[in-house]
C-alpha cells in the first residue's frame, strides 16, 4: 500500500545523536513546527496546544535547568551518565517545550459543564497530536528529533526564564538537529494482538 501520509509518518523515528545542523533556514524550520500544531485537530476547535521554540543557547538554557532540577533527585554517583544524557540532547540545533493552556481547558469546562471531566483528557490527546505532527514533520524535513518528559521538574523555573504564562502547562520536551547516526530496525508485535476487524 502506497500513501503519502504513511510514507511521512515511516520516517519519523527517535534520535538521540544530534548535532547542530539544520538542513533549511532557522525561520522555516519556525514555521514548519507552527502550521504542523496550527493544523492539529483540537475538541471542540479549542486550540489548546501552546509551544515555545528555542535555538542556540536558549535551547541550551532549557536543558541545563534540567539538569539543576535533576541534580536535586539524582545520587551524586549517577549523575555523570544522567548529565551525559541531557548534554545530547542540548547538543541539536534547538528544542520545542510543548504546553497546553489550562485557561482554554477551564473555560470549556465552564461553557460545557456535562463534558468538564473530559475537557482535560481531550487537550492532553490533542496536545500530543501536535508533538506527532512536529515529530513526522520534522523528520520529513530530514531533522533529527526524540520527545521527552522531563516536566514537572523545569517548569517553574522554564516559566520565570521565558516570562510564560501560568496557565500555559509543560507537558513534553522536544530536541532536534541533525542526524548524527542512523537508525536501527524497528520491530512491531503481531497484528493479531493489536486489531480487530468485523465485517
Amino acid at each position: 500500500m502506497s500513501n503519502s501520509l504513511i510514507d511521512a509518518i515511516k520516517v519519523r523515528r527517535t534520535q538521540y545523536a544530534l548535532g547542530p545542523s539544520l538542513p533549511l533556514p532557522q525561520q522555516d524550520v519556525t514555521a514548519l513546527i507552527q502550521e504542523a500544531i496550527r493544523l492539529t485537530p483540537s475538541s471542540f476547535n479549542s486550540q489548546s496546544s501552546r509551544a515555545v521554540i528555542l535555538y542556540g543557547a536558549q535551547s541550551v538554557r532549557f536543558w541545563e535547568l534540567v539538569k539543576d532540577a535533576l541534580r536535586q533527585i539524582v545520587p551524586a554517583d549517577a549523575f555523570p551518565t544522567t548529565e551525559k544524557k541531557i548534554d545530547g540532547f542540548a547538543a541539536g540545533a534547538g528544542t520545542v517545550l510543548f504546553y497546553e493552556d489550562q485557561d482554554v481547558v477551564k473555560s470549556l469546562q465552564q461553557q460545557f459543564p456535562a463534558y468538564a471531566e473530559n475537557f482535560p483528557i481531550w487537550s492532553e490527546q490533542s496536545g500530543g497530536m501536535a508533538q506527532f505532527a512536529v515529530w513526522v514533520a520534522l523528520a520529513n524535513a530530514g531533522i533529527g528529533a526524540s520527545l521527552q518528559h522531563y516536566n514537572p521538574l523545569p517548569d517553574a523555573a522554564a516559566a520565570a526564564e521565558w516570562n510564560l504564562p501560568a496557565s500555559w502547562k509543560l507537558r513534553a520536551q522536544m530536541p532536534f538537529g541533525s542526524n548524527e547516526a542512523g537508525f536501527g530496525d524497528k520491530s512491531f508485535i503481531d497484528d493479531a494482538e493489536r486489531f480487530r476487524v468485523f465485517a
